[in-house]
């Protein structure tokens, strides 16, 4: 598990810190938001895997029971019939780690946020001219 002195540089090495079982679901996961937005850039931001495209689209994290899923209050409220199974906070959603993820589901909010985020930066560029 991370600590203070393991700060991860990049997500391989966030990745790598932890038991194979989790792994494996985070390498699902990064995958997954990979195949959803190939064009998003890969970082650690707030000590945790981040992926961005004009912005932060989304972030994770792993913890002892769940994996955290942080794809900000705008995916939250457009997708909350479909997380309403998962305990979930204002930008959040925790998936147990003994189940499945919902990776369709992953795949539709990480779209949603590229979307989100392209339409937010083009919009920028318009009130600039």
């Amino acid at each position: 598990m991370q600590t203070d002195k393991t700060i991860p540089r990049n997500i391989d090495e966030y990745i790598a810190a932890y038991p194979d079982n989790v792994r494996r679901i985070l390498e699902e996961l990064r995958a997954t938001i990979r195949n959803a937005a190939p064009e998003a850039e890969e970082k650690i931001s707030y000590q945790m895997p981040a992926f961005a495209l004009k912005g932060i689209l989304v972030y994770f994290a792993a913890f002892k029971n769940h994996i955290g899923f942080y794809p900000t209050s705008s995916a939250i409220e457009r997708f909350k019939n479909e997380l309403a199974k998962y305990k979930s906070g204002k930008g959040s959603v925790q998936f147990p780690i003994d189940n499945p993820l919902p990776l369709s589901l992953i795949t539709k909010i990480v779209r949603f946020r590229a979307e989100e985020n392209l339409a937010r930066d083009i919009q920028k560029r318009k009130t600039k001219k």
